[in-house]
C-alpha cells in the first residue's frame, strides 16, 4: 500500500527531524571548509593533486574505519547519543586547525582529526536513526535525514562563496566563520534528541563474537560488498572542486560547482528514500550507477563550466538515489541489537574502498589527465551493474 506524502511526513519522529538539522549544521561547517580547502592547499600551500587524493582518501577511509569501532561499542553498551556527542564535538573542535594552517601536514592532520570525528559520531547516529523510526518507513526517514544534511553541504559552499567575495578570497577568514554552525550542531544534538530505552535486559555480550557475526547473514554481507563497489567507482568529490577550477571558473565561485551537486542531492534524497520502501533497491542501485556513468562520462569530455555543471548534476542525482538507500538497506538486514556493529563493518569496507579510490584518482589526474580518472569511473561503475546482474541478492533484501 503506498503511504501519501503527507501522511509519511507526519509519521516521522521528532527525532529524526533533530538528527537532520544537527547533520545539516555539522554539513555548512564541514562544506564552508572542504567546498575552498583543494583550491587553498594548490594555490597557498602549493600542494600537489596526488597528495591531494592521498589526503582525502586517508581522511575519508579514517572516518569509516572508525566507525567499526563506535559501532560496536554503541551495541555493547546500548547507547548510541553519547557517542555521537563525542563525534560531533571533536568535528566542531577541529575546525580552528584549518584556519591556523600553514602547511600540507597541519592540513593532514586537522582532516584526519576531522574526520575521526565523524567516525565516531557516524553508526552509532544510523543506528539511532533505526532504533528510533517504524521499519515500514525506514526509506522515507533516512532519505529524509539525507536530504537535510545535503541542504547544509549547498548552504555551506554558498556561504563560502559569499565571505570570500566579501573579503577577496581571504581563506582563512571563513574557516574561521565555519566554526560557529559546527558548534551549534553540537548544543542541538545534546539538548534536542532523546534516546529510546532499549528493550534488552540481559546482559550485553561482545557484538564481535564469533556467534554474534554469525548473526549477520548472507543478505548483509552482500549490502557490504555492494556498498564498496559502489564506494569505489565513486572517488572523491574533491575532484569535481579540481575538475571546475580547470574551465576557468574564478576561485571565489568554484564552490558552487558544490552547491548544484548538494542542491541537485538534498531533492532527490527524500523522494528516492520514499520511493525505495515501495519498491525494487536493486533497481534503484542500477539506475544510480547508470547516472554516476552518465556524470563520468560528462565530466571526462570538456572542463568548460556548462559541462562540468551538468556532470555534477548527473553525480547529484546518483547520490540520491544511493546513499540513504544503502543505510536502509543495512538496517533492513541486520539483527537490532547489532545494527552499530553492522553500520561499523559496512563503512570499514567502503572506507578501504574510498582509500584505494582517491588514490588511483590522483594518481591518474597527475599522470594521464582528468579525462582519464573519469573514464576509469565509468570502468569502475560498469563493473558494478555486472556484478548486480550476476547477484540476485535483493530477493533476500526487497522484492
Amino acid at each position: 500500500m503506498t503511504i501519501p506524502p503527507q501522511s509519511t511526513r507526519q509519521k516521522i519522529p521528532t527525532g529524526v527531524w533533530v538528527l537532520g538539522f544537527v547533520s545539516m549544521l555539522m554539513d555548512i561547517s564541514s562544506e564552508m571548509i572542504h567546498s575552498l580547502l583543494p583550491i587553498f592547499m594548490v594555490t597557498a600551500l602549493g600542494t600537489s593533486v596526488l597528495v591531494i587524493g592521498l589526503i582525502e582518501g586517508l581522511a575519508e577511509a579514517t572516518a569509516l574505519i572508525i566507525k567499526i569501532f563506535s559501532g560496536v561499542i554503541s551495541d555493547y553498551l546500548g547507547k548510541r547519543k553519547c557517542l555521537a556527542v563525542i563525534g560531533y564535538a571533536m568535528g566542531a573542535l577541529t575546525k580552528p586547525l584549518f584556519a591556523v594552517a600553514t602547511t600540507t601536514g597541519l592540513v593532514m592532520t586537522a582532516r584526519l582529526l576531522d574526520r575521526t570525528g565523524k567516525g565516531i559520531r557516524g553508526a552509532p547516529r544510523d543506528a539511532l536513526m533505526a532504533d528510533i523510526v517504524p521499519a515500514q518507513i525506514r526509506g522515507a526517514a533516512f532519505g529524509l535525514r539525507q536530504s537535510l544534511d545535503t541542504v547544509g553541504a549547498f548552504l555551506g559552499p554558498l556561504l563560502a562563496v559569499g565571505l570570500m567575495l566579501l573579503w577577496n578570497n581571504n581563506f582563512r577568514a571563513v574557516f574561521w566563520v565555519a566554526v560557529v554552525p559546527g558548534s551549534l550542531a553540537v548544543a542541538l544534538l545534546f539538548f534536542g534528541v532523546h534516546e529510546p530505552e532499549s528493550p534488552q535486559t540481559n546482559k550485553r555480550s561482545n557484538p564481535i563474537k564469533r556467534e554474534n557475526l554469525k548473526r549477520l547473514g548472507v543478505s548483509y554481507w552482500w549490502v557490504v560488498g555492494i556498498g564498496a563497489v559502489f564506494t569505489l567507482a565513486r572517488f572523491s568529490e574533491a575532484f569535481l572542486v579540481l575538475r571546475a577550477q580547470q574551465g576557468g571558473i574564478p576561485v571565489a565561485f568554484v564552490p558552487l560547482v558544490m552547491v548544484m551537486m548538494n542542491i541537485v542531492y538534498a531533492l532527490s534524497a527524500y523522494p528516492f528514500g520514499k520511493l525505495s520502501d515501495h519498491m525494487s533497491h536493486k533497481a534503484l542501485l542500477v539506475l544510480g550507477l547508470i547516472f554516476l556513468i552518465a556524470a563520468d562520462l560528462v565530466l571526462a569530455m570538456s572542463d568548460h563550466w556548462s559541462v562540468v555543471l551538468a556532470g555534477v548534476a548527473l553525480w547529484g542525482v546518483h547520490m540520491g538515489m544511493t546513499q540513504g538507500l544503502l543505510a536502509t538497506m543495512v538496517a533492513d538486514t541486520a539483527p537490532e541489537d547489532l545494527r552499530g556493529t553492522a553500520y561499523g563493518f559496512f563503512n570499514l569496507v567502503s572506507g578501504l574502498a574510498m582509500l584505494l579510490a582517491s588514490v588511483l584518482a590522483g594518481l591518474l589526474w597527475d599522470q594521464l589527465g582528468p579525462s582519464f580518472t573519469f573514464y576509469t569511473g565509468a570502468m569502475f561503475c560498469i563493473i558494478a551493474l555486472i556484478g548486480l546482474g550476476w547477484q540476485p541478492i535483493f530477493k533476500i533484501v526487497k522484492k
